[in-house]
């Protein structure tokens, strides 16, 4: 598979990732065995990222990760994160927490929970508005001189917030959700990403599965899909954009590809320090997935993709109010 540069420091990774949630989100218990298989026939296709966090489960999913990397350790890139209160006792985070003290904690639990002795990219989880950027910064400093980390990284970060953690620690990848129908990253975070050298790590490449064809009906969604809350998939919302999805997968297979595989190229054609981090708990996704790295899109097929899926097209916010004021902007 091509490999991408992301960051000035020296890490290069797959073009696409593989995203570890979904093996420990809150509808599917973690399993073990779904993650060995998965992680196992990625790392066959040439797939060398694999992106995890503390808080995916809490905990189980890093170690299951671990287990399922350890005997090609030497040929992976690991990236975890923390930046959440956590407790083993409950699946949701208990708020944020990004003091020095406990990212190193969080760090010390990672590496224990993967088996490994230094974690290649660590992200901060979501910023937290309590602790200074530059302390942030300062303490994965600290961790990656005491080599117990190569890289670092931030999720869901402002441009402000951007600039003054590289100052202190310099930034390998910024890693937020994007994908067609999720693209506020445009407007600051990727023109920044190309001046400061910095890669980006998409997540939800896939729109949450939308654009794969998973969810397009509600009574495709199990009881607790935490999809069913969100306001691309209220009723008039989700009738309007699964009319979008039809043209999409028209179009994709007058490529000859399936909707999940031009999503995903779309991505790929947009920025070069560009990865994005899919995640399925169904082998015949990944291998779909991955697949994507292949196709080869013209600047018309490039526009007509974007006619019909972009944030203009599609009914609903990514978010709700709630969730929308929790981010760094």
């Amino acid at each position: 598979m091509q490999q991408r540069r992301i960051g000035s420091q020296g890490l290069t990774v797959s073009a696409i990732g593989v995203g570890c949630m979904p093996s420990a989100n809150a509808v599917a218990p973690p399993d073990e065995a779904l993650t060995s298989a998965l992680l196992g026939r990625a790392v066959e296709l040439g797939v060398t990222l694999f992106d995890t966090a503390e808080a995916y489960g809490p905990y189980v999913n890093e170690i299951n990760v671990g287990k399922a990397l350890r005997a090609v350790r030497d040929r992976v890139v690991i990236a975890s994160k923390f930046g959440y209160r956590l407790s083993a006792d409950s699946r949701l985070p208990l708020g944020l927490d990004s003091r020095p003290e406990r990212i190193r904690e969080a760090c010390d639990g990672s590496l224990k929970r993967l088996g490994v002795e230094t974690i290649d990219l660590l992200f901060q989880h979501r910023v937290d508005p309590a602790v200074p950027i530059e302390d942030v910064a300062g303490a994965v400093a600290g961790l990656i001189k005491a080599g117990k980390v190569r890289f670092f990284g931030l999720c869901e970060a402002a441009p402000d917030t951007i600039r003054r953690a590289h100052r202190v620690q310099p930034i390998s990848a910024v890693e937020s959700e994007y994908s067609l129908w999720t693209r506020e990253s445009e407007t600051s975070i990727l023109p920044l990403c190309r001046e400061l050298d910095i890669g980006f790590v998409a997540y939800s490449p896939l729109g949450r599965g939308f654009l794969a064809g998973s969810g397009t009906q509600l009574s495709d969604l199990p009881e607790g899909d935490y999809r069913r809350g969100m306001p691309r998939w209220q009723a008039d919302a989700l009738a309007h954009n699964r009319r979008l999805f039809e043209q999409f997968q028209a179009l994709a297979a007058s490529k000859n590809c399936t909707p999940a595989q031009l999503a995903l190229a779309w991505l790929l054609h947009r920025q070069a320090n560009m990865v994005p981090i899919p995640g399925t708990t169904k082998l015949h996704r990944l291998e779909e997935n991955i697949a994507a790295a292949q196709i080869r899109l013209s600047p018309d097929d490039l526009a007509a993709v974007e006619q019909i899926i972009s944030p203009e097209t599609v009914a609903g916010a990514r978010y709700d109010q709630t969730q929308t004021a929790r981010l760094n902007r």
